[in-house]
Formats: C-alpha cells, structure tokens, sequence
C-alpha cells in the first residue's frame, strides 16, 4: 500500500473520530441539555472559534504547504517550524488578552461558559498538526485523537446528567482538546532541533500565512457566523436544530477533507520538484472519487434525514430532519471546489483565486441570511450556505477552466449524479410508510448502498484494483 493511500485511510479515521464522538453524544445531550442547551454551546463556540482562528490564522494550510517543501532538509525544517510556531503562539497571547477583555466588557448572558470556552484559545496555541500534516505523518495525530475523543465520551456520560451541567460539558470539551494538543508535543523530539531564528526569520511567514488566512476569514462567515447569526437574528434554539443538522452533514465531509489534507502536502512537494504530469493525474483521479462520493451521500442525507432526526435526536428535533436534507445539498460543491483548492490552487500558490472565490460567497452568504433569517430561522441559514458552496465552487472552477480540464470533470460526474437519483427514487417512498424507524433506516441505507454499488460497479472495480486483490488472496491460499 502506498505512503499516500496510507495517509488517506489514517487521515479518514482521524477526521471520523472528529465526527464520530459528537454524534454518540448528540442524541444523549439533545435530551439532557435540550435545544437551548446545545444552542447555547454552539453559540459560544460560534465566538471563541474566532479568536483561535486569529490564533492559527492560515497555518493550517501555510504551515502544511511549507513544511512539505523543506522536510528532506532537518536544518531547514527545524528553522521553518520555529519560525512558524513562535509567531503563532504570540498571536496566541493576544488572542487571550483580548478574549478576556471580550468577556468582561460584552458578554453578560453566558460568561461562565464564554470563561471555560476560553481553553479552546490555548488549545490552538499549542496545536502543531500543521506540521506532522507536512510530514505526511498522519499516525501520530490518530493516536492523540483516538485518546482524546475517547476520554471525552467517557467524561460525558460520567458527569453531565441534566441541563445545569452544561458548563460540565463545556469543560470537557475545551478542556480535553487543549490536553489533546499537548499530548503530540514529545513527538517533535526526534524530527527537529532547536534552533535560533531571529525576528526576521519569522516576519517572512506573516505575509503569505495573512494571504490564506483571508480565505479562512471568509469561510467562516458562512461556516461560523451562521450560528452567530441565527442567534442574534433569532434564538438559540434554532442554533441547537442548526448545529445538530451540520454534525449529521458533516459526516460525509469526513472522507472529502480527509483526501484533501492528504494530497495538499503529497501535490506541494510535487509542484516543487516540477512534477506537473503526475500532479495532473492525481487531481483526476481524486475529482472522480469525491464525485463518486459526495453524489450518493448527498441524495442519501435527503432519502433518509427528515425521520432520522428525531429519532436520534429526539422529538423536539424535528426541524433539524429539514435542515439536514438542505445541508446534504452543498456536498456536491464543497467536494469539487475542495480537490480544486487543496489539490492545485493551494500547491501551486494561486491564492488569489481562492481568495476571491470565497469572499464573493461570504458576501452572498451574509445579505442572504440578513434577507431569509430573521423569517425562517435557521432554515434562512441553509439558503445562505448553499448558495455560498455553490458560488465558491463555480468561481474557482471558473477561474482555472484554462489550466485544468473543469469541463471534462463536470461530464464525468452526471453518471454519478443520475444513479445517485435512481437511488433517491427507490429510498424515498419508504419514508411514506408507517414502521419501526429503526428498520426504515436499516432497509434505506441498505438499499441505498446496494443500488448504488451495483449501478457503479465498473467504477469500483477500478478503484479496488480487483486483479491485484484476487492476486494476492490466491497467493495467500
């Protein structure tokens, strides 16, 4: 198996695990804590999310780009990383000062929680997966999170037992993600050295890790400040039906991220040895994958999401089912534009266009939740962040259509899309039928994937390289 399947298959867990531990604890929260509850979490995360984003700024693809082209020199890399990261953590000490002046002057309705989610500001101080990332070392991280998701279902269900708890949980989770970081600390020992760099080392990463965090900016004023303003433009329960219905959402996305962080380093290190050919073939491949993907799980999410809702959630969540079939929408656009991105805007140091494309849609994004919210809630949010994915996908691709075949790629995708509606066809009716909603679930996502399989089987073959597999099993026997 190669170092890059590897990753992949290790780098899918890692992002799973991130996934995988709040849909456990959803169902068992939204009927502890109730929608307020959850809401009331969401909307002060939506917050501090902004200084530890402050905090990281654009490391997470700067830090992984950079280190992948320096790491077969130690000297360098060891100069790169200290460079790096001590900038970072000073960005992490204003980030707490000014956190805490937040606190004090403006927050009055949630302090005592606002104070315990100041923990999360630390956590990305000390957050340095950017450069194991840029390693293609994706083991260490699994470990970490493996300990640390676990330890938190464990902490949940122990201490957290009705609504008054949620500072309990609130502390669990920043609490345990700041430990997370540190815990990947010792494993620094015998990759780098420490070295003096001096302050002109550091200044030189300010500039280019500014440029791609201008993007990260924009993301988040249609990935976080939809919370923030469905808040303020409605209520916090509506907060609680949004955040669940992204937690279910985002499951699929596991797979897309997971392929991305993968490839940015592998298509970095590539770009900088001149290797355009093998580049080019690695983006076909991944753009027909994520299609193949995204297509089935977004008409998946609409077949089975309105009754899955509140059975998982619970009644009161009802909503939430709506919510999720919107939501399944953007998978299509946020997989395209994400191998376009990771795969070749980012490696190849095209930061205006991504630049660009994701303003355009923050700006979308926003009038469109100041026109639908304050009317529908966290439905209006949904509005707004499909027309967003649509409209960073669209010009992204736009922008490129010269450089990389877009045309080829869109053409390629319509199979899956038209037996990924066959699917739908066939799962949909069964929500119209009274039974045990546990059996419906079961008999959808069994048929779903039967069909789908069988109608891509071709597809499949390919990708399982069937030939290699029954070589090895027969040399096994």
């Amino acid at each position: 198996m190669t170092k890059v399947k590897k990753n992949f298959i290790y780098n899918t867990i890692y992002q799973i695990l991130i996934v995988f531990i709040p849909l456990i604890t959803a169902p068992y929260l939204s009927r502890v804590v109730g929608a307020s509850g959850v809401g009331t979490y969401s909307y002060t995360y939506s917050i501090v999310y902004y200084f530890m984003m402050l905090t990281l700024l654009g490391l997470n693809n700067y830090g992984n780009r950079t280190i992948a082209k320096v790491r077969d020199n130690k000297k360098e890399l060891s100069k790169t990383f200290w460079s790096i990261y001590i900038f970072q953590f000073l960005m992490g000490l204003l980030m707490l000062i000014t956190y805490g002046l937040y606190i004090l002057l403006f927050d009055n309705s949630f302090k005592t929680i606002a104070i315990i989610q100041g923990l999360f500001i630390f956590s990305a101080m000390f957050d340095i997966n950017w450069f194991f990332f840029g390693l293609e070392e994706f083991k260490k991280t699994i470990v970490r999170n493996t300990i640390v998701k676990i330890s938190i279902l464990v902490l949940i269900f122990i201490f957290v037992k009705n609504h008054d708890d949620l500072w309990k949980y609130t502390l669990i989770m920043s609490g345990m993600t700041f430990l997370g970081q540190l815990i990947i600390w010792p494993y620094l020992k015998n990759r780098i050295s420490f070295v003096k760099v001096t302050s002109k080392d550091i200044i030189k990463h300010i500039k280019p890790n500014l440029i791609l965090f201008v993007p990260v900016v924009a993301i988040s004023l249609y990935k976080i400040m939809d919370k923030i303003m469905i808040g303020a433009l409605s209520n916090v329960t509506e907060v609680g039906y949004y955040e669940n219905a992204e937690k279910i959402s985002n499951i699929p996305l596991t797979i897309i991220t997971a392929l991305g962080t993968v490839m940015l380093p592998r298509i970095s290190n590539l770009v900088a040895k001149g290797d355009y050919k093998q580049t080019k073939k690695y983006i076909d491949k991944s753009m027909n994958y994520v299609m193949f993907m995204s297509l089935a799980m977004c008409m998946g999410l609409i077949g089975v999401g309105y009754h899955f809702a509140p059975m998982f959630f619970g009644s009161e969540f009802q909503k939430t089912g709506l919510l999720i079939m919107l939501l399944a929408i953007t998978l299509p656009f946020l997989s395209f534009a994400n191998v376009l991105r990771t795969q070749y805007l980012i490696p190849k140091e095209e930061d205006g266009i991504y630049i660009k494309s994701v303003f355009a849609a923050a700006i979308v994004n926003l009038i469109m939740n100041f026109i639908f919210i304050p009317k529908y809630g966290s439905i209006g949010a949904c509005f707004g962040t499909i027309t967003a994915e649509f409209a960073v996908m669209f010009y992204q691709a736009y922008a490129i259509r010269k450089e990389l075949p877009i045309k080829e790629y869109v053409i390629n995708s319509i199979p899956f899309f038209f037996k990924s509606i066959v699917m739908l066809s066939i799962i949909y009716p069964f929500n119209m039928i009274e039974m045990n909603g546990i059996l419906r679930l079961f008999i959808q996502v069994f048929l779903g994937c039967l069909i789908y399989g069988l109608l891509n089987i071709k597809y499949i073959f390919s990708i399982v390289d069937i030939k290699k597999l029954l070589k090895r099993k027969t040399v096994k026997v």
